[in-house]
């Protein structure tokens, strides 16, 4: 184990053209060259990186699993990194407010343009010799009917990999550059999602829990979050005009690098979950009768970090301020180059911070008069890991890095 931290100090406290060498490495090979225990690895580096990265250390790149490691197991051990929103989601707990808020006319009179799917992004060449993304086709699914807006003054493509391929796959002259077309290459990760409802409270240890090592997962790695425990004061766990008092456990199940589930009906899925899974994990859920449930099967939706994927990933500036100045890229898989910040890996921090960053350079080359927005940094690194990244620094000017290529 204390070479894999020395790795993670050395790749993360290294330069772009160090972290590139972790990238062309899997994990796993990263593993074998310092000596990791199998059991380390089978009993809890591979479970955290199913769940943390979607993957098995054999296809993810050394370079995001040491940010994992980092950003969830070294840095800020006195925090707890997992938050549960306490009412609803995220989409009707935090976005539709939001939206209703930008779209109230006092503050900018937002238009949303929900249920609609871009088809074509169309850049023009200006009298300073730079390209402009003036023109966008979307479809509204809703009609069915393709519309066009003109007169663009900016894009930030909050996409995936899904979403990216998609655009550019539609839009030529996105694909003319590189840089979109290189991001477009990269393959996602199946994801499913599961809910059940029980007639009974199961009392649980934990509320979030991790299913690891279970021929029935397939190759994949699998979350059950308790929402009863998590979301106790929830109204709407089973219904609006229900007291979840008086009704059982709501199960959130998820399962990662899920292609070996993709193919099985929903109804074998949460067999899987109640008649294996979930009573192997607490018994109690043996004795519990299911409700109701429901199942979504996101197919490649989810970025994969996988070796060698680095100089791929969309950069935060796009194609940069001297090609195309107006188009911006955010998400978690982004490069933020000057503007990187403290939150690594897959996480929806990263997503949440590149959007601000996206705006805030869009704005930079768009606008006249604005006010930037201040996106805070992590908490610094605890004094040992600077440490070790200073020493690591002197160390390396004289030591090869034999380990890596």
């Amino acid at each position: 184990m204390v070479g894999l931290l020395l790795a993670t100090i050395d790749c993360l406290g290294g330069d772009e053209a160090t972290q590139k060498q972790y990238d062309r490495m899997t994990a796993h090979e990263l593993f074998l060259r310092f000596k990791i225990s199998e059991r380390l690895v089978n009993d809890f580096l591979k479970p955290t990186l199913l769940v943390g990265l979607f993957k098995p250390p054999e296809e993810l790149s050394a370079l995001v699993v040491m940010e994992l490691l980092y950003y969830y197991a070294l840095a800020h051990q006195d925090s707890f990194d997992v938050r549960w929103i306490k009412n609803g989601t995220v989409s009707d707990s935090l976005i539709a407010p939001m939206a209703d808020y930008l779209m109230k006319e006092e503050n900018g009179g937002l238009q949303v343009k929900g249920g609609c799917r871009v088809k074509q992004i169309s850049l023009e060449k200006e009298s300073d010799g730079k390209m402009y993304a003036r023109k966008i086709e979307y479809l509204d699914t809703l009609s069915g009917e393709t519309e066009v807006v003109e007169d663009i003054d900016g894009i930030v493509l909050a996409l995936g990999c899904q979403g990216m391929q998609s655009v550019v796959s539609g839009s030529p002259d996105l694909a003319r550059l590189p840089v979109f077309s290189q991001a477009a290459s990269l393959k996602g990760i199946d994801v499913i999602s599961v809910r059940l409802w029980f007639d009974r409270r199961i009392e649980t240890r934990s509320p979030a829990n991790v299913f690891s090592r279970f021929e029935s997962l397939r190759g994949a790695g699998g979350t059950f979050f308790m929402l009863d425990q998590f979301q106790a004061g929830n109204t709407g766990l089973w219904g609006d005009d229900i007291n979840n008092d008086d009704m059982g456990s709501v199960v959130a199940c998820d399962f990662y690098n899920a292609g070996g589930l993709m193919s099985l009906s929903e109804e074998d899925i949460v067999k899987i979950l109640t008649d294996e899974l979930l009573p192997s994990a607490v018994s109690k859920f043996a004795d519990a009768k299911l409700v109701d449930s429901w199942v979504g099967k996101y197919g490649g939706v989810v970025s994969w970090f996988s070796p060698g994927s680095f100089t791929r990933r969309p950069p935060l500036e796009g194609a940069g301020n001297d090609i195309l100045p107006n188009v911006k890229c955010a998400g978690d898989w982004v490069r933020m180059g000057d503007r990187e910040h403290g939150a690594k890996g897959l996480c929806q921090e990263r997503a949440f911070v590149s959007g601000f960053e996206a705006a805030n350079s869009l704005m930079r080359v768009s606008a006249d008069d604005y006010k930037e927005h201040q996106v805070p940094p992590v908490r610094e690194d605890e004094w040992q890991f600077k440490l070790g990244v200073d020493v690591n620094r002197k160390v390396m000017k004289f030591l090869p890095r034999f380990w890596a290529r």
